[in-house]
Formats: C-alpha cells, sequence, structure tokens
C-alpha cells in the first residue's frame, strides 16, 4: 500500500523511536505554550527543564539534539529567552566549542597510534588483574591530555577488532569470505564457552577502559568538554586546574585504581573473566602476521603521531595556545606530514565531534531560558545559604545527582552560570567561587559514572556496534558501573567535605597558585599577589 504525504510526515518526525516517544515529544511541544499562558514562565521553564532532561535520559532512543533542539527552538520563539542571549552563552563558551570541534578531530590522527599502543598491552599483559588495571590507567593517562571519547573510540575499535577475528575463526570462515559476526548461528559447540568468556573479558577491559578515562578526565583542563568551561569562567590555566582538583581527583584516582583490582580479584559486579587460550593463541597469530606486514611508511607514521602526542602535552602543561588552536596545530602537523592531503580524508576526523558541539549549543539554548526565568536562583540560594564544607558538599552532591540522570557537560554549565552570577552579586567571595567551581567540576565528573546518561563515553560505547556483540546492555552497563560508583562518589564527597579546603589553603600557603580576582563584567583576571 502507497504512503500517503501525511503518513510520511508522521514516519520522518523522529525517524524509527517508537510511537510513544514521538507522541511525548510532540505532547511537551503542545503543552508548553499552554503552560506559559496559564502559569507563567517560571514554572514553564521548569517543566521545559525536566522535559529537556527526558530527552538526555532517553539518549538510546535519539539523539538529544533533534527533540531537545525543538524545545529549545520553542522556548526561543515563546520568548522564554532571545536569540541575543543564547548567541552570548555560546560566544562566552566559544573555546569549549573549540575544543570540540579541533581538539577531537586532532586525536583522530593519532588513533594508529593509540590502537598499537592498546593491541601491545591487551596481548602481552597476561594477568587480569594487571591488564584492567593497565587499561584504566592508559584510559585515565591519555583522557587528562586527549580526549574521552576518542580513547574510547580506540577501545572499541581494538576490542571490536578482535572479537570479529575470533568469531570468524570459531565460525568455521576463512579470512576471504563474507561473515556476520553478530550471528552465532554457526559457532561451534567447542568454541561456544571460550567465546562467552571471550565476551566477558572485553567487557570487563571495556569498563575498566571508560572508567578511567572519568578519573582522567576530571583531572585536567581538557579532559572533559565542562573542565575547560569551569576554568575559563575561574580563570584558570592547565597547571593551577591540576592542582586545584587534586585534593579530590586523586584520592579519586586511587580509589578507582583499587576497585578495578578489587572487583577483579573477587570476580563480584560481572568481572573476572579470563582471556581463554585457543582465543589468545589466534589473537597472537593475527597480530604476529599483521607485523610483518608493516612496512617503514608505517612505522614512520606512528613516529609522526608520537611527536604530535608529544608537542600535545608540552603545550598543555605550558599553556602554550589556547586549547582548541592546540588541537589545529596537531591537525595540520599529523596531516602533512603523514600525507592525509585529502578534503574527504579531513572531514571524517570531524564527524564525531560535531553533532555533540550542536548539541552544546543547544544546552546554552536551555541554559539561557534558566537565566533569563530566574530558575535556579532558590535552589542556588540555599546552598549557598549554608556553611563551610557543608556548603561544598552540597554543590557536589546536587551536581552528582543530576549528572547521573542526564548529562554532565549540561548540568556543569548551568551551575558554574549561577555561581558565577552569585560571584558578581556579592553574595560569595572570590575564594569561595574558587572552591564552590572545584565541587562542581569533580561533581559533574565523577558520581556521573554511575550511568551511561553522565558520562558520553559511556553512552558512546553502549551505542557502539560493539555493545550488543558482546551483550552490553544498559542494566549491565549500570551493574559493573555501580562498585566504582559507590566507592569513588564517597571518596569524592570525603574529599570535597574534609580535604579540599585545607589542602587549597596549603596550596595559596606554598604558593603553587594564587588568589584571583574578576573584573566587574565577570571575566577572570590576573592571579592576585599576596
Amino acid at each position: 500500500m502507497k504512503t500517503t504525504v501525511p503518513q510520511a510526515l508522521i514516519q520522518n518526525f523522529l525517524n524509527h523511536t517508537p510511537t510513544w516517544y514521538k507522541l511525548t515529544i510532540l505532547g511537551f511541544l503542545i503543552l508548553n505554550p499552554i503552560l506559559l499562558m496559564s502559569i507563567g514562565p517560571f514554572y514553564t521553564g521548569w517543566v521545559l527543564i525536566l522535559e529537556f532532561i527526558f530527552t538526555l535520559a532517553l539518549a538510546l532512543k535519539s539523539y538529544p539534539l533533534q527533540p531537545g533542539g525543538l524545545l529549545a527552538l520553542e522556548a526561543v520563539l515563546l520568548g522564554m529567552t532571545t536569540p541575543a542571549t543564547v548567541y552570548h552563552e555560546a560566544l562566552n563558551n566559544f573555546q569549549v566549542i573549540l575544543l570540540l570541534i579541533f581538539m577531537v578531530a586532532g586525536i583522530y590522527f593519532m588513533k594508529d597510534l593509540l590502537l598499537f599502543l592498546f593491541t601491545k598491552i591487551l596481548l602481552g599483559v597476561r594477568s587480569k588483574i594487571l591488564l584492567g588495571l593497565l587499561f584504566s590507567i592508559m584510559g585515565a593517562f591519555l583522557s587528562a591530555f586527549l580526549d574521552a571519547l576518542t580513547v574510547t573510540a580506540v577501545i572499541i575499535a581494538v576490542a571490536l577488532g578482535f572479537y570479529n577475528i575470533y568469531h570468524r575463526v570459531a565460525s568455521g570462515k576463512s579470512s576471504q569470505t563474507s561473515h556476520d559476526s553478530t550471528s552465532d548461528q554457526e559457532i561451534g559447540s567447542l568454541h561456544r564457552e571460550n567465546l562467552d568468556s571471550f565476551r566477558g573479558f572485553l567487557r570487563n577491559l571495556l569498563m575498566h577502559g571508560a572508567v578511567g578515562t572519568a578519573l582522567g578526565g576530571v583531572c585536567t583542563l581538557v579532559g572533559e568538554p565542562q573542565n575547560l568551561l569551569i576554568a575559563d569562567k575561574a580563570g584558570w590555566e592547565f597547571m593551577e586546574f591540576f592542582l586545584r582538583m587534586a585534593p579530590v581527583t586523586i584520592p579519586v584516582l586511587a580509589t578507582g585504581l583499587l576497585t578495578c583490582m578489587f572487583v577483579e580479584k573477587i570476580r563480584w559486579f560481572d568481572y573476572g573473566f579470563q582471556l581463554p587460550d585457543p582465543v589468545r593463541l589466534i589473537l597472537v597469530e593475527f597480530e604476529t602476521e599483521q607485523q610483518k606486514r608493516r612496512d617503514s611508511g608505517d612505522t614512520a607514521k606512528l613516529i609522526i603521531q608520537a611527536i604530535a602526542g608529544i608537542w600535545l602535552i608540552v603545550a598543555l602543561a605550558f599553556h602554550l595556545a589556547e586549547v582548541g588552536i592546540i588541537g589545529l596545530t596537531v591537525i595540520v602537523f599529523i596531516t602533512a606530514f603523514n600525507g592525509i592531503i585529502e578534503e574527504h580524508q579531513l572531514g571524517e576526523a570531524f564527524k564525531e565531534a560535531l553533532p555533540f558541539t550542536a548539541l552544546l549549543v543547544v544546552f546554552f539554548a536551555i541554559v539561557a531560558v534558566i537565566q533569563d526565568q530566574n530558575l535556579f536562583s532558590g535552589i542556588i540560594g540555599y546552598g549557598l545559604s549554608l556553611q563551610g564544607s557543608h556548603q561544598i558538599g552540597m554543590f557536589y552532591l546536587a551536581n552528582g545527582v543530576l549528572s547521573a540522570i542526564s548529562d554532565n557537560v549540561f548540568v556543569a554549565t548551568v551551575y558554574i552560570q549561577e555561581v558565577l552570577r552569585a560571584f558578581q552579586a556579592g553574595t560569595i567571595t572570590r575564594d569561595q567561587f574558587d572552591l564552590l567551581a572545584v565541587a562542581i567540576n569533580t561533581g559533574t565528573n565523577i558520581p556521573s559514572v554511575a550511568t551511561p546518561n553522565g558520562q558520553a563515553a559511556f553512552l558512546f560505547l553502549l551505542t557502539s556496534s560493539l555493545a550488543p556483540v558482546i551483550r552490553l546492555s544498559y542494566g549491565k552497563m549500570v551493574w559493573m558501573a555501580l562498585p566504582y560508583t559507590l566507592t569513588m562518589a564517597s571518596v569524592g564527597l570525603f574529599s570535597v567535605y574534609f580535604l579540599l579546603d585545607p589542602a587549597t589553603a596549603y596550596l595559596y600557603e606554598t604558593g603553587l597558585i594564587q588568589h584571583h580576582s574578576l573584573d566587574s563584567s565577570g571575566h577572570p583576571t590576573e592571579p592576585l599577589a599576596h
């Protein structure tokens, strides 16, 4: 039966999402104007936030850019904010936009080097506890200087490549014949148990690596998008950001690594799977064959990528340029010396980050509504009415809970703006602002490992083509993240309550960090001398 135009329009709207999801989004769009006229912009604004969080929480049904973007567009059309305010928010956070555009694309051209390193680790280490620990450490270190999404993409690529190799052999297929690795129908009975163990083994390593990206990502200015956003508002550069976060992030890092060893040792929460010897033999044979095929041109490309990696770390550590510009230099250097000179070759590098960049601007539109309607003034006012460690702890907890159910970049964007406004109004001192900024950054980065919603790297893993073949579902990911969530979030809260204030005071006394000020327009100035 031929489809009519109205039927096609309905089918095309949000494509293959369930009918109930489409109707829910349409219901939101119809409800909002009615609420605006009946209960006013303040309460309608709160409804809008809940609707937007709904789109983030159900990111597996539809990427949030489309449903969330429709809600943001409607809010502007209804006059809940203005295009000028949205543009102002985007302009204020231009550094973050540059980070997403150029830094993520720059790291894309270092994938061969990262694949080489992770492959060596995977096949070179036999102890599962040590292997899990190395994946966490590598994920943490690389995410601290590179980009969590790209690091996760590399781990996925390594795991998917090895899975396909063994699945093909287990199905009795040669390397020349076509093969569907999503189907187990042709798996021989002798291979089934090994395949199940191999899937569990890959699930373990992927979760250790993904948690590692969160452990390292919270530590530095470029580790997560919201880090740069917060640092920009506070006027912190790379080393100062690291030092200010260290009283919380270093204990949490140690806790995360100990948790990795613990769950592998006692085999709780679906951890403890070993790599079966027959599988290892097949993978080692394949990698040996690949090494024989590697020529001097491939080696030269790896050397160039390694040089670019060293430059990246040095440039970031000494703040030789803005983060996005450093990313651009990486793109230029690697592509020039590795012969990537066609436009279509360059375009692939930008595919990963641009959808999220567009979503970030939608975040800014929702933040504009929050600001214009003063939606968070009551909550922020209550938090600021608390004293000392209770105040910092409340901001850590509030950011952690919201980040776990929605998106940590969105939550950080909202809270840092509100705290900045409180400082500009004279409600808090500059030193209080700095402590709250640390609480917001750690709160949005650490407890958010609880669900795939909170961490972009987790969501990226869950929506990858690898997740279904290794039986990694949403529920399984939450369950496997649970020990990390409990230990890391608890140690983070303890550190915020008891360590952050005295450790920051010590850093001031030793001259490792300096007191800051802001000018009347809220822009950070140079550190103040003692």
